[in-house]
C-alpha cells in the first residue's frame, strides 16, 4: 500500500514537467476510476495528455482553465461591465461623477447626494446601502478610473438608435444625429413644429407662419415680451438698490438643529451676524416643516430674516439671498421688503428661490449651508 502511494506521489511531481510516465499513467488511471471514465473527466476540465506534450508551454493554462463562463451564457464584454461600473443605489450606469465607499462599492453623484439628504432628514448616519459603512463627504472618494471607463462604454442614441462612445454621445445628439429632435426657426412667432432634423428643411419650406400677418402675430409678441419685461423689471430693481446709501453684504452659516418636540424636525439657523449696525439671524426649514420631509419627492427651502437688535424707529429694507462663492448651487435672485420694528421683527417664511430638487438635495447634502445675504436699507 505505501509502494502504491509513493507511486502516486511521484505521478503527481511529474506531472507539470514531463510527458507520459509512470505516474501520469497511474494518476490517469486513479481518476478513471473515481469519475467514472473519459466523458466525465471532459466535464471536470481534464484531458489525459492534453498540455503535457514535449511541444507544449508548461506556463500556458490549459485551454478549459481560460473560460471561465459556458458558452453561449458569457454574452458582450459590455453587457458584464455594465453590471461591474452600475451604481449600488438606482443600477444605472454612473453619466457624471462616481463616488465610491471605503470598501469600493459605487454610487452616482445623484444617488450618493440623494442618500445623505436622507440621513441629515432622519437624523440617521448615511451607510453604503451594500456593505453598510458610514458615508460622507469627507470618507467618499472620486473613482476617475470608473468615470473614463463609462465613458468610453458604447450607447444607443434615442433617436437614431445607433451606438457610441458616451463621452460623443452629447456632441452627436446636440450637433450630427439627423434624427434629432428640432424645431422650426420660426417657432419665435408661434410654429409648433417639433420634428426630425432632417425633415427642417422640407417643413420651412411649406411653413404658413411667416406669411402670417402683423394682426396675427401681434398676440404671439404680446406673451414674449411679457417674459422678457419681467426679467427686465427684476434687473432694474437690483440696480437701483445697488444706488442706496446704506448698503450692507455678509456670508451667512446655515448650520443644522433639532426641535425639542416628540417628532423632532429638521431646522437651520445662522449665528447671528451684523449688517448695517444690527444684529440679525436667519432661520430656515424644509418643506414647511413637513412631518416627513424625507417621504417627500419634492423637496423645498424657506428662509425668514429676524432682527434681533432693539430699534427706535422702523427700518425699511430690502433683501435677497444669492449663493455663497464657493458653491455650485443655482439660486435665482428674488427681492424680498419688510419693515422691521421691536413688534414686526420677524418677516414671513419665503421660498429660497432654488430651480428644484436636485438642487434642495445638494444643501441639504452639505455640512453647512453657505449663502450670501444682501439688505438695502430705504432712505426715507
Amino acid at each position: 500500500m505505501s509502494s502504491m502511494e509513493e507511486r502516486g506521489e511521484v505521478g503527481v511531481a511529474a506531472a507539470p514537467g514531463s510527458s507520459g510516465g509512470l505516474g501520469v499513467g497511474a494518476v490517469g488511471a486513479a481518476l478513471d476510476t473515481v469519475v467514472g471514465g473519459p466523458s466525465m473527466q471532459e466535464e471536470v476540465g481534464f484531458r489525459r495528455g492534453e498540455g503535457l506534450g514535449p511541444d507544449s508551454d508548461p506556463d500556458e493554462p490549459p485551454p478549459k482553465k481560460r473560460m471561465r463562463l459556458p458558452e453561449g451564457e458569457s454574452g458582450k464584454l459590455e453587457e458584464r461591465l455594465y453590471s461591474v461600473l452600475c451604481c449600488t443605489v438606482c443600477l444605472d450606469l454612473p453619466k457624471a461623477s462616481v463616488y465610491q465607499c471605503t470598501n469600493g462599492h459605487l454610487m452616482c453623484a445623484g444617488c450618493f447626494i440623494h442618500l445623505l439628504a436622507d440621513s441629515r432628514l432622519k437624523e440617521e448616519q448615511a451607510t453604503c446601502p451594500n456593505c453598510r459603512c458610514e458615508i460622507t463627504k469627507s470618507l467618499c472618494c472620486r473613482n476617475l478610473a470608473v468615470e473614463k471607463a463609462v465613458s468610453e462604454l458604447p450607447t444607443d442614441c434615442p433617436f437614431c438608435l445607433k451606438q457610441f462612445p458616451r463621452s460623443s454621445l452629447e456632441r452627436h445628439q446636440k450637433e450630427e444625429c439627423q434624427d434629432r429632435v428640432t424645431q422650426c426657426k420660426y417657432k419665435r412667432i408661434g410654429c409648433p413644429w417639433k420634428g426630425p432634423f432632417h425633415e427642417l428643411p422640407a417643413h420651412e419650406e411649406e411653413c404658413c407662419h411667416p406669411t402670417k400677418t402683423g394682426t396675427e402675430l401681434m398676440g404671439i409678441l404680446g406673451e414674449m415680451d411679457q417674459s422678457h419685461s419681467r426679467e427686465l423689471t427684476l434687473y432694474n430693481s437690483i440696480f437701483s438698490l445697488l444706488c442706496y446709501e446704506k448698503i450692507g453684504f455678509t456670508e451667512v452659516q446655515f448650520r443644522p438643529y433639532r426641535t425639542d418636540d416628540f417628532i423632532t424636525r429638521l431646522y437651520y439657523e445662522s449665528p447671528r451676524f451684523t449688517v448695517l449696525n444690527q444684529t440679525w439671524v436667519l432661520k430656515a426649514r424644509v418643506n414647511d416643516s413637513e412631518r416627513n420631509p424625507n417621504l417627500s419627492c419634492k423637496r423645498t427651502l424657506s428662509f425668514q430674516l429676524i432682527l434681533k437688535s432693539k430699534v427706535n424707529s422702523a427700518i425699511e429694507c430690502s433683501f435677497l439671498l444669492l449663493k455663497g462663492p464657493y458653491d455650485d448651487v443655482r439660486i435665482k435672485p428674488v427681492i424680498h421688503h419688510h419693515a422691521f420694528s421691536n413688534d414686526t421683527n420677524e418677516t414671513d417664511y419665503v421660498p429660497l428661490p432654488i430651480t428644484d430638487s436636485v438642487e434642495c438635495n445638494k444643501l441639504l447634502a452639505a455640512k453647512n449651508i453657505n449663502l450670501r445675504l444682501f439688505i438695502f436699507q430705504i432712505q426715507k
